[in-house]
């Protein structure tokens, strides 16, 4: 492993050739004021962590610390030998008045054939789109396209910030098959940073709950049962994301009885109308919630 604040104690998260990245203990202020506190974190190969928090809670600036762009000013971070990083941002600015190809964007401080270029776009579901315009991409597929320029680095371990940002709700379902595409595909381990709750209960093994601090962490299913969770977030989310969980977590048959999603085969339209249903009210009550905590950034 390389070691950054390298110490004789050995890290306590780093268990083995699994562990991608881990941090320990990692500490940042910015003009006095304390961004992360004593934060613990590790990802592992083949695994997606998604860590959540409201606006301003730490997260980016955490995933920059990981990637080794930002240094912590107290804790230490250790990275997988040779570790091949891809890191996808909250957005680009694009200017439309200046002529940007999707090919030249891909290209940019490299040189790539076109029969990789095409392979990584098929990959991300742009394929023939080598000569759009970036200025004329939608939401979603301009986070496909940034999504594809770092698959160019054969990532071992893939940072995604808010990735569903401007994306609408069924472009969102189709990222996270995406996601998790990839990181079979690649064998990698994803971060994935949101403040959209329903993301916990969508493409993810594990949750860190960030506010500046870890607050709580595990799976999906328990943390939104967590009353630290319940705390930040409250208990009328909670509850909903839990009921959210419980219906996509499984399937019932005719005769009522709990059928696992990898078992079904056949869907019954009026229970998948729920389902959207479902998941809507939760994207549409986290969309309010959000809006009064402002649009403050990490």
């Amino acid at each position: 492993m390389n070691v950054q604040n390298q110490s004789a104690t050995p890290i306590s998260q780093v268990r083995d050739q699994a562990t991608l990245v881990a941090a320990e203990g990692v500490g940042m202020s910015f003009q006095g004021r304390q961004i992360l506190s004593d934060v613990d974190l590790t990802v592992n190969r083949g695994e997606i962590v998604t860590l959540i928090g409201l606006n301003g809670s730490g997260k980016s600036t955490l995933a920059r610390i990981l990637l080794g762009l930002m240094q912590p000013e107290a804790g230490r971070v250790w990275r997988a030998g040779q570790l091949r990083h891809g890191y996808v941002p909250q957005d680009i600015t694009i200017d439309p008045a200046m002529p940007l190809t999707l090919q030249r964007f891909l290209t940019l401080g490299g040189r790539v054939g076109d029969t990789v270029l095409e392979t990584t776009l098929d990959e991300v579901g742009l394929s023939g789109r080598l000569q759009a315009q970036m200025a004329a991409l939608s939401g979603g597929e301009l986070h496909r396209a940034m999504l594809g320029r770092a698959l160019l680095r054969q990532p071992d371990f893939l940072v995604l910030d808010e990735p569903m940002a401007g994306v609408d709700v069924a472009g969102q379902g189709q990222l996270y098959q995406l996601i998790e595409t990839i990181r079979d595909r690649y064998n990698c381990g994803v971060l994935l940073i949101s403040h959209d709750l329903h993301v916990v209960m969508a493409a993810t093994d594990r949750v860190i709950c960030l506010n500046h601090h870890v607050c709580c962490t595990g799976r999906p299913d328990s943390v939104v049962g967590d009353p630290e969770f319940r705390a930040l977030f409250g208990a009328a989310v909670a509850d909903r994301l839990a009921l959210y969980h419980h219906h996509h977590d499984h399937s019932h048959d005719p005769d009522g009885g709990v059928v696992p999603l990898g078992q079904i085969h056949d869907h019954d339209h009026d229970h998948d109308h729920d389902h959207d249903h479902d998941h809507d009210h939760i994207h549409d009550h986290n969309h309010r919630h959000h809006h009064h905590d402002g649009h403050s950034h990490d």
